[in-house]
Order: C-alpha cells, then sequence, then structure tokens
C-alpha cells in the first residue's frame, strides 16, 4: 500500500539570463529553425553565465520560492538537489545550497538518476518525511548542461538549456500531495546517453571518451515511446485511477515529438499536457519542476488537480509519481 505524510507546499524556479535561439545556433552549427522546430518544439534554451553554476540556479529557484509564497525556510531538515551537472565532484550542490541560504541543522545530498532525477527527487523526500526522519524538505532539480554540451554536435547541442526549479515539502497527514509511485531502470542501456569523467568505462568499444553529452537519439527515442506508456500505466494502477481522472501530465520535456508520441500510445490529450521546452529546450532534471511552475503563474494548475509526473532518461532510469496538487 502507497502511504503518503508528505504535501508540496511551494513552488519556485530560475533560468538564466541568456537566450540562444535557434538562429544563433544556425551561425554555429549546419542546422536551422525550421529543422529545430520540426523535429523537437524547440524554439530557444537559456544558458548559464561563465560563472554561474548549478548551486547558484538551486540558490535562485528557492529565493524565488520563498518570495512568492512567502515561506521561511531555517527550519527546512534536508536540502535534496537532482542534477547531472554538480559545480564539484565534492563538495555536493545541495551542501552549496544550504551554506548559500544559510539554513542550519539541514542534512543535503546529490541525486543523479539524470532527467528522472527530480521526479526521484521527490520519491526520496515522500518517504523520508511519511517515515518520520524529516519533516520540511526541498526538492530542487538544477542543472548546467551548456558545461558539458559539445557544441560542435548538431544532433545534441540544439537540444540543452539550462535552469532549475525547487519544491518544498512539508509533513502533512490529512492532506498529502502523493497518491502512487512507479520506479525502474535498465542500465544495459546506459550506454545510449552518458557524460563521461574517465578515460576507461564499463561499456563497449562503441563508447567514445567524452566530458560531453554524448546520446544515440533513434535509440533513446525508442526505448522512452516504449516504455513512459506502461510507467504511467502502473502508476495508475496502484492509484486504483483511470486515466481519465488525470487533470495534467508533466512528462520530462526532452523532445515535443516524443511527448507526441507518449501521449498518442498512451490515449492522453496531449492538450492536458505541460511542458518546458519550447522556451527552455531539454533541462534534464529541471524539465519537470519547469512545467509545473510555468503551470502555475498560466493558471492552469487548480487546487485538487491530480498531476501524472513521469521523469525519463540517463540510466536509462524512469520514474513515475502522480500526485494532487494542493498548493
Amino acid at each position: 500500500m502507497f502511504i503518503s505524510k508528505a504535501r508540496i507546499t511551494a513552488i519556485g524556479s530560475y533560468v538564466p539570463e541568456k537566450r540562444l535561439t535557434n538562429f544563433d545556433l544556425e551561425k554555429m552549427v549546419e542546422t536551422n529553425d525550421e529543422w529545430i522546430v520540426q523535429r523537437t518544439g524547440i524554439k530557444e534554451r537559456r544558458i548559464a553565465a561563465k560563472e554561474e553554476f548549478s548551486s547558484d540556479i538551486s540558490y535562485n529557484a528557492v529565493r524565488n520560492l520563498m518570495k512568492r509564497f512567502e515561506k521561511t525556510i531555517e527550519d527546512v531538515d534536508m536540502i535534496i538537489v537532482c542534477t547531472l551537472t554538480p559545480d564539484f565532484k565534492t563538495p555536493s550542490v545541495a551542501s552549496l545550497v544550504q551554506a548559500k541560504l544559510g539554513i542550519r541543522g539541514a542534512g543535503a545530498i546529490d541525486l543523479n538518476a539524470a532527467c528522472a532525477g527530480f521526479t526521484y527527487g521527490l520519491h526520496v523526500a515522500n518517504g523520508l518525511i511519511t517515515s518520520g526522519l524529516n519533516r520540511k524538505v526541498l526538492v530542487i532539480g538544477a542543472e548546467t548542461l551548456s558545461k558539458v554540451t559539445d557544441y560542435e554536435d548538431r544532433s545534441t547541442c540544439i537540444l540543452f538549456g539550462d535552469g532549475g526549479g525547487a519544491v518544498l515539502l512539508e509533513y502533512d497527514e490529512e492532506q498529502p500531495s502523493f497518491l502512487s509511485s512507479h520506479l525502474d531502470s535498465e542500465g544495459e542501456a546506459g550506454k545510449h546517453l552518458y557524460c563521461s569523467n574517465h578515460s576507461k568505462h564499463m561499456f563497449d568499444e562503441e563508447i567514445i571518451n567524452s566530458d560531453k553529452i554524448v546520446q544515440n537519439g533513434r535509440e533513446v527515442y525508442k526505448w522512452a515511446v516504449s516504455t513512459v506508456p506502461k510507467g504511467m500505466k502502473n502508476v495508475l494502477q496502484n492509484a486504483s485511477t483511470p486515466l481519465n481522472e488525470v487533470d495534467w501530465f508533466v512528462p520530462h520535456s526532452a523532445n515535443l515529438r516524443m511527448i507526441e508520441s507518449i501521449c498518442k500510445r498512451s490515449d492522453f490529450p496531449i492538450e492536458k499536457t505541460l511542458n518546458s521546452l519550447v522556451d527552455y529546450g531539454n533541462t534534464s532534471s529541471a524539465t519537470i519542476p519547469l512545467s509545473l511552475d510555468k503551470g502555475v503563474t498560466e493558471n492552469k494548475l487548480k487546487n485538487g488537480d491530480k498531476v501524472l509526473l513521469y521523469g525519463f532518461g540517463g540510466g536509462l532510469a524512469h520514474a513515475g509519481l502522480l500526485i494532487k496538487w494542493t498548493i
């Protein structure tokens, strides 16, 4: 039986000022705006400044949350930052965020499940609060993917951008947000999407040693459109909730054509999806919180709405959650 005693009580987001449009990319690689929009739906993405890192994006997202919802964070007792682009190998981004925010007495960990990171982070935070180990947790999805993007590879550089989103979870036994979850990973397919930091690796001779993102887009696309609909079904079965009771679907904003295919296979109306990719591109662990916050600012998300979140990507890992929107 799925149990939750955690409620999402606030949300915030932040994106860097610099824009990288499709027309800018036309000057960098052999591509054009029409080609990019037709295949991905992306029009532009945000790029972090040279001295702007994932901890800065995380900090600004939390500050945005605090300002908009008048939340205090002095009593936060755990910080989870979901990212694949940390400032350092150590200390963690979460520890840097704790220091920037001046929070004392809080645990701090980073979680790397790539594009599924935020949904994994929510799952972990719900477990910590429901078990009684924590009472107030910040979950942040933040990325500076521009720092690991190969801008000579036209198949990947058109996709990725920088940004972040944060939510606050608090103990609430009466109005919990979380209704069900489903998590899985297929590590044997990890070679189709990776970013290496070693000269040797566990995969095979096909792997390129690179500190930039390498992706076999065709294989990742095939995996996502076949895997995510099955995962969505499991999430809903776990909650005894039919698909027609879902008010909004918020998938990882990897590619608009991919989202369209997932919706078609799931028999879910594309009009009831939220995404952040048109203006921000693929921001990995940040796409879902950015999409949710966009839904809030555009007055689409309403109290009581049932929202199906589904993250998927590097690992290849995926995770889905059904939540009741209660902000």
